[in-house]
């Protein structure tokens, strides 16, 4: 998936490819946290650049919610340093929480209340300037601005939630999980949410159970498992890391296949031979494969070739096929 974005001038859109280096949004060093005996976060180091969306991927029980509950000042850490926005959100958790916005997985609403008086209320607790009615149209509630939380859908909450979070554009956003039980349409505009922070300078942190919504927002991503982050760089860095491949069915009869600087793996089927190639070097690969087809006039059927995906990775670290940190 292609993504473009434009990113707002000003400090807070610093070219973070060339020039000073502005200080990161999130800085994390050797965060341990410990319920009784059990280490949920286990050493981690994290780096989140002013500006940037951020995604931090894990397995169930890597320890993602725990490390995004210390970076809120919700959760208090058994060791390790933490800067959020130059804060310690353990001891400055009040200065925080006017500069950061959050989307818990769950809201604490009061069902009673209807959407609109809902955002009334949170208009009285932020310092941040906004208008209910703008983020109304924004998360398209406004039809259902008269009715109450408790009688809302599922979706409906998350948008509401999400609404809150973005209020008068903090500098930083926390979501976890922000489009969970959203329909497809609801998600896509979700996404252009996002994204409009980015374009305003922000800087937004996600966690997401769909790779794909990852690949579509991130600049960079993390990826947890067991309490450490196994993964973490920019998509690129990361897909780079990982060889990607191709297959065809070559007819019987075709010889000596071509040599590829990957690994071959051949599965004898009806009409000749299918073969997956796995490689770092997928054009060279590829170019000589088809070249070694062509010169002999051979028909290769059901051919695709793809890059490395997240998913893959994904799946490789909760396999335990990646070394964590």
């Amino acid at each position: 998936m292609t993504r473009t974005t434009t990113h707002a001038a000003g400090p807070a859109a610093t070219d973070r490819e060339s020039g000073p280096r502005a200080a990161p949004a999130i800085e994390v060093r050797d965060l341990h946290v410990h319920y009784g005996d059990f280490e949920a976060v286990r050493g981690i180091d994290l780096e989140v650049r002013r500006g940037e969306i951020f995604a931090l991927l894990g397995t169930n029980g890597a320890g993602k919610t725990t490390t995004l509950e210390v970076l809120e000042g919700f959760g208090q850490r058994s060791g390790g340093s933490v800067r959020v926005l130059g804060l310690d959100p353990a001891t400055q958790r009040g200065a925080l929480r006017e500069r950061m916005g959050v989307q818990l997985q769950e809201g604490g609403f009061v069902d009673e209340l209807t959407v609109a008086e809902t955002l009334r209320l949170w208009q009285r607790m932020v310092d941040r300037t906004d208008r209910p009615e703008r983020l109304l149209e924004r998360f398209e509630l406004t039809a259902r601005r008269d009715v109450a939380v408790g009688k809302l859908s599922g979706g409906e909450k998350r948008r509401l939630d999400l609404a809150m979070a973005v209020w008068g554009s903090p500098e930083l956003v926390i979501l976890d999980e922000p489009t969970t039980g959203l329909d497809p349409e609801s998600r896509r505009r979700t996404w252009d949410a996002i994204q409009e922070l980015q374009e305003a300078g922000r800087t937004v942190v996600l966690t997401t159970h769909y790779l794909e919504e990852a690949e579509a927002l991130a600049d960079r991503v993390a990826i947890m498992h067991a309490g450490r982050v196994a993964v973490q760089g920019s998509l690129g860095e990361i897909l780079a890391s990982r060889p990607a491949g191709f297959s065809a069915i070559v007819p019987g009869g075709a010889g000596e296949l071509p040599a590829v600087s990957g690994t071959v793996e051949r599965e004898p089927v009806d009409d000749g031979t299918r073969i997956r190639v796995r490689t770092t070097e997928l054009q060279r690969d590829l170019t000589g494969f088809l070249g070694w087809a062509a010169d002999r006039g051979m028909r290769l059927t059901e051919l695709r070739a793809a890059p490395a995906s997240l998913a893959e990775i994904y799946h490789a670290v909760r396999a335990g096929e990646t070394e964590v940190e």
